[in-house]
């Protein structure tokens, strides 16, 4: 969805940086609470890296993320996506481990029996089935902790203080031996929680494989246990839907999202690149666009990353030297690939039905697989037998490709930022790696394919305007989680400087198409009870 520049006013409450999901979600939340708004996006359509386009004649994709899993069903209801065109090609999307041979295992089910044809024991289809109602109930328990604003540290106030009891309470809550098995697992890599609870390579590589997606982490890192409760949380914040599929793709739900925020009045211009974000008396002023135009607003929410933020539109100057190096180390180097294919058939995986191939595949055969694949990433080399995530969203909207036609949408790792030969010379023998090995699971598939397109996180980082084409704008990990989200000085949405807010994948809760950080950074515009200048 693009939107025309209209006849408006140079004055406003509040300017939000970006269209992505978060930048609409707050704008549309800013709007119905009675602020004027506007948003402004860069790019010539709304969407961020979740918008739908066209990558080869005929054929359009999911640019960046392709599921929608992680936005919170309340939202979707506030916002009313449905009534402003969102339609679903598919709800309940299945999860299905290909391994290689031929032999499959569908994540999720194998408490109706079918594991055992897959060659699962019974111990470890009933060792899932415990595992997956502790980490259910895990999950549940930080739930809450994603809609809160979170305490700040080391102050005495007593908001704060109440906002840290609460967090304590929602695992005190747990009772005293989940408790004390959270805080347990908490600290540790997935690698160890899985050889504790199983045998079988093939679900151990399933399961950990959601624990390092998008993320710069292999499964021995010292904290995915805590991504894949965050993974998990969002999942239950989401509601019974699980995994799903936009008719049109997500560019359709940001589409929603935008007509949901102009109905509630706010204005919205794309193809409208902010220069600087300007300052007054160390007081946000508004912006000035790429075109020289200024435009003043009490207040500016920024969805882009925190370094683009802070560095590039803010500028050093107005922030004190500490801050500035906070911001500078975050760890926003992306390690994961987007790899689409257009198709002159369907694609057909050994052992795959059409059922599965409706939901998502999984190339991860087993944890040590991944960690192989995730340690070339450590010397500046792109993954030799890459891990993968891939839909074939055609199956389930026609729409996306011409008759006949097929598009194969794909997350591969791992694909580092700083490749040590260059991407320039890379980039066509990293697209060969991820064919090779989708080949061996879908034998004959090169012979179909009509068009490429491999968005590697330069790539990524060029087209979205995110450092270091990191899609969730800074790892997730425990020195950059939650009151620590984005860096100390910044972890409530708020900033240093006044009347300059955060509300995109940087913030808490982090990345992932959630919308959450939207939300609540809203939400704190909001409380403050400021009034049009």
């Amino acid at each position: 969805m693009s939107v025309a520049a209209p006849a408006a006013p140079s004055r406003y409450d509040c300017v939000v940086i970006g269209g992505g999901h978060n930048g609409l979600v707050c704008a549309a939340t800013l709007a119905r609470g009675g602020r004027s708004v506007l948003l402004l996006e860069a790019a010539a359509q709304v969407g961020g890296a979740a918008l739908t386009r066209e990558f080869a004649p005929g054929f359009r994709v999911s640019a960046g993320a392709h599921l929608l899993h992680l936005m919170p069903a309340d939202l979707l209801r506030d916002l009313r996506v449905e009534s402003h065109g969102l339609e679903w090609a598919a709800r309940g999307m299945s999860t299905t481990a290909l391994l290689p041979g031929g032999a499959r295992l569908v994540v999720g089910e194998l408490e109706l029996g079918d594991g055992a044809l897959q060659g699962l024991s019974t111990k470890d289809a009933q060792a899932y089935s415990a595992y997956a109602a502790r980490m259910r109930r895990f999950a549940a328990a930080l739930v809450p902790m994603f809609s809160r604003v979170p305490p700040r540290l080391g102050t005495t106030d007593w908001s704060d203080r109440l906002a840290m009891l609460k967090l304590g309470w929602q695992i005190r809550r747990l009772g005293k031996r989940d408790m004390r098995e959270l805080l347990r697992i908490g600290g540790m890599n997935v690698y160890d929680l899985l050889e504790e609870n199983f045998d079988s390579a093939a679900l151990k590589g399933a399961l950990g494989f959601d624990a390092v997606l998008g993320a710069n982490f292999g499964p021995r890192s010292p904290g995915t246990v805590l991504t894949l409760l965050y993974r998990l949380a969002a999942e239950s914040a989401a509601g019974a839907a699980g995994l799903s599929q936009p008719k049109g793709g997500m560019g359709a739900l940001c589409n929603a999202l935008a007509k949901a925020a102009s109905a509630a009045g706010a204005v919205i211009r794309t193809a409208a690149p902010v220069a600087r974000i300007s300052v007054e008396g160390d007081r946000i002023a508004g912006v000035v666009l790429e075109s020289g135009e200024s435009i003043a607003a009490h207040t500016v929410i920024s969805s882009a990353d925190p370094k683009t933020t802070f560095l590039r539109l803010l500028g050093a100057r107005y922030l004190d030297t500490g801050f500035v190096r906070r911001v500078d180390h975050i760890r926003s180097r992306g390690l994961a690939a987007k790899l689409h294919l257009a198709l002159n058939r369907l694609p057909a995986f050994a052992g795959v039905g059409e059922a599965n191939l409706r939901g998502r595949l999984l190339i991860a055969p087993s944890l040590q697989h991944i960690e192989h694949a995730y340690n070339h990433a450590k010397y500046g080399e792109f993954s030799a037998a890459p891990v993968m995530e891939i839909t074939v969203p055609t199956v389930n909207d026609a729409t996306l490709a011409p008759a006949g036609g097929h598009v194969l949408s794909a997350i591969v790792q791992y694909a580092p930022y700083t490749l040590k030969a260059g991407w320039q010379a890379g980039k066509q023998a990293f697209m060969d790696a991820a064919l090779d090995t989708l080949e061996q699971f879908s034998h004959g598939l090169r012979g179909s394919i009509v068009g490429a397109e491999l968005l590697t996180p330069d790539d990524m980082e060029r087209e979205f305007r995110m450092s270091g084409g990191h899609w969730h704008h800074g790892d997730l990990a425990f020195d950059q989680f939650l009151m620590v989200r984005p860096v100390p000085g910044a972890a409530q949405y708020r900033t240093p400087v006044d009347g300059l807010f955060l509300c995109g994948a940087g913030c808490h809760p982090g990345g992932g198409v959630m919308g959450v950080a939207g939300r609540n950074a809203a939400q704190q515009v909001l409380t403050m009870g400021m009034k049009s200048p």
